[in-house]
């Protein structure tokens, strides 16, 4: 893992409001230098797979998404045994313990609750450095 600053992320999030305000508070974070943005599961794999696009120090993904959920996409970059060395990391409005259970099988850094606030949004920076393994 690269040291803790000038990380690229790659999130995906299907709500436009949302992927505006976390592409804000990654890009104006110290410890992120590049930021890119998916909508979906299969975009997200897209990213990974298409060879154009070097990998990410990170992925933070939501699980509700249309054409593909984040769970799927976590299980099939799981079954790559070189993309489930990138860090990966879950944020979701739902507390449903199944989801969080295939999570931990899946070797997810973090699964983190969405916030509902700014301020909220503006500290999951801080939670995925502090959590990344070393």
């Amino acid at each position: 893992m690269q040291k803790k600053a000038d990380l690229h992320i790659l999130i995906a999030e299907d709500d436009e409001d949302d992927r505006e305000v976390m592409q804000t508070c990654f890009e104006k974070h110290n410890g992120f230098k590049k930021v890119d943005l998916v909508s979906n599961g299969q975009e997200l794999l897209d990213f990974l797979r298409d060879g154009l696009n070097a990998f990410p120090d990170i992925i933070l993904t939501d699980i509700n998404m249309p054409i593909m959920d984040g769970i799927t996409a976590l299980q099939e970059i799981f079954k790559d045994s070189e993309l489930r060395k990138i860090p990966r990391f879950v944020y979701s409005t739902s507390t449903n313990p199944t989801y969080q259970a295939i999570c931990i099988e899946l070797e997810i850094c973090a699964f983190i609750i969405k916030p509902f606030s700014f301020a909220g949004f503006d500290r999951i920076p801080d939670q995925i450095i502090a959590t990344l393994p070393e």
